[in-house]
């Protein structure tokens, strides 16, 4: 049995759709991003959007190794860098930096982000037995789809 014929990764985060979005969103932010001046100011808030884009996919990544209450904590970190990047997304927006277009791409991605995130958070709260919902100020109530989706 060669590599191909085995579809599940070596690192199981690189199979859940929340990684795959995430790296897409990334590669993406990239490709706008270096389009900009690089002036200082500039510089230092294209610097602060990369690195909080990375941490969705990074503490994804890193929580997916854990325990169930481990993940759903990173999973959590992940939804606040989500939050972090339509911040970045605003501030860049408002100095006229990012196109209509790009604003509203961003804006897309980061809504889909959250979403998949909050339902894959209700998922692994209700298979530990959780009846108390930890995330009172989620953005988006959506039902919860199936955990294949993620």
């Amino acid at each position: 049995m060669n590599e191909n014929d085995n579809n599940v990764s070596f690192f199981r985060f690189e199979d859940l759709r929340i990684y795959a979005k995430a790296m897409d969103y990334i590669v993406w932010l990239y490709d706008e991003l270096g389009k900009l001046e690089n002036t200082i100011t500039q510089k230092v808030l294209v610097e602060s959007f990369l690195k909080s884009a990375q941490n969705i996919a990074l503490h994804t990544a890193e929580g997916s190794s854990r325990s169930k209450t481990q993940f759903l904590y990173y999973l959590k970190m992940a939804k606040s860098s989500v939050r972090e990047c339509v911040v970045f997304t605003e501030i860049l927006s408002k100095k006229g930096l990012f196109p209509v277009e790009s604003t509203e791409h961003s804006r897309n991605q980061l809504m889909e982000l959250t979403k998949m995130i909050g339902s894959l958070i209700a998922s692994l709260q209700r298979s530990t037995g959780s009846s108390m919902r930890e995330d009172k100020d989620d953005d988006l109530m959506d039902p919860i789809p199936d955990i294949n989706n993620f």
